[in-house]
């Protein structure tokens, strides 16, 4: 169907179709840089113009600078990788989170807070659903597996704006953002940032736990009574309870964190999850097969850097070659990686990283 003819030759989607604004001016970027200025608090980081980039653009007529980094990354071919990129479970039933779905309930949470305390939610956005996207495939196996390759160590959040998001040419506060979100990082340097770093920890205590439930790794009853007694047993209200306390602790504070009993409940959680889900023997072991088929991966083509996706001119073993081959493997959803270790390597599968056996 091309669409239906309406008044002032418009062709509008449905027949009969009745919806008519009046828009009076126009709502660009000026004018959402303007509502800015004037909605969101001191303190927030406000979008001017095309933003502060590492090559110099023109602005867009539409979107605000922080908007147009949120475009980029969703089109990105790394975010849409992290569909087939492990959470915590290698090969995700239907219903488990995988490394995009955590990216998106991330940017749910952060911009609820973000709204919840007048600051900018576009940039709030950006950096969430761009915050993983240095992950390699595996899960956090995978940094375990790239450290001895990267001087200083792998980290997902460095690697993830300097190298994996750099094509983009995003603007510095989005890059900050995700280069620093993980506790272990030096803070952010937005408002916006530090609520991301909030969000990470909250949604991923909530919907790991969620997901180890419906797999049968743990139980409901078996989260701690204390624990339950501040946020609740179920993710809506870990969720609820969490996000409303970074609210309150900001409007009664000034300062983007947590008052001590709800702040204890989220790190009893998170401990919880560590000696539940994440380091029980299937986990470690998991973790162990990740390691040794990445590594064994990245040796390989570190010798053979003209094998690797569009060739790479540089001498085998050569720091650039390592870095090549570790780019490259790192940018691999877990089914990709899998199997070309066993095409290229002849990687026994009985070596490969196991899902949950669901019928113990």
């Amino acid at each position: 169907m091309a669409g239906h003819r309406h008044e002032q030759s418009v062709i509008r989607a449905h027949r009969d179709s009745v919806a008519a604004v009046r828009l009076g001016q126009r709502r660009g970027r000026e004018f959402r840089e303007e509502r800015e200025a004037e909605m969101l608090v001191p303190g927030a980081t406000l979008a001017r113009g095309a933003g502060n980039r590492v090559v110099e653009e023109e602005p867009d007529p539409e979107r605000t600078c922080f908007e147009r980094d949120r475009d980029r990354i969703v089109h990105s071919n790394a975010f849409r990788r992290l569909a087939g990129k492990t959470q915590v479970v290698v090969h995700p039933a239907d219903h488990e989170r995988t490394r995009l779905t955590h990216a998106l309930e991330v940017a749910q949470v952060a911009t609820s807070i973000a709204r919840g305390i007048g600051v900018n939610a576009s940039l709030t956005e950006a950096i969430a659903l761009g915050h993983d996207c240095g992950h390699g495939p595996g899960g956090h196996a995978s940094e375990d597996a790239f450290d001895p390759y990267v001087p200083g160590g792998y980290d997902h959040g460095p690697w993830g704006a300097n190298v994996v998001l750099a094509p983009l040419n995003l603007c510095a506060e989005t890059l900050d953002g995700i280069r620093n979100h993980s506790w272990s990082r030096p803070a952010p340097g937005s408002v916006e940032g530090e609520v991301v770093s909030w969000a990470d920890r909250i949604a991923y205590c909530a919907h790991d736990l969620e997901d180890a439930i419906k797999a049968g790794i743990v139980r409901e009853a078996d989260i701690p009574a204390d624990v339950a007694a501040v946020c609740g047993r179920t993710r809506r209200e870990q969720l609820r309870t969490f996000v409303h306390a970074v609210i309150d602790a900001v409007e009664s504070t000034g300062q983007v964190g947590m008052a001590a009993g709800p702040a204890q409940a989220l790190a009893a959680l998170r401990a919880f999850n560590y000696e539940r889900i994440y380091t029980r023997p299937e986990s470690v072991a998991q973790a162990v097969a990740v390691v040794d088929v990445l590594r064994a991966l990245v040796d390989h083509f570190a010798q053979r850097p003209r094998a690797i996706r569009r060739g790479v001119d540089a001498d085998p073993g050569s720091p650039e070659a390592i870095h090549a081959a570790v780019t490259w493997i790192g940018g691999m959803t877990d089914r990709y990686a899998f199997d070309t270790a066993v095409r290229e390597l002849g990687w026994p599968e009985d070596r490969l990283p196991k899902g949950i056996d669901r019928n113990q």
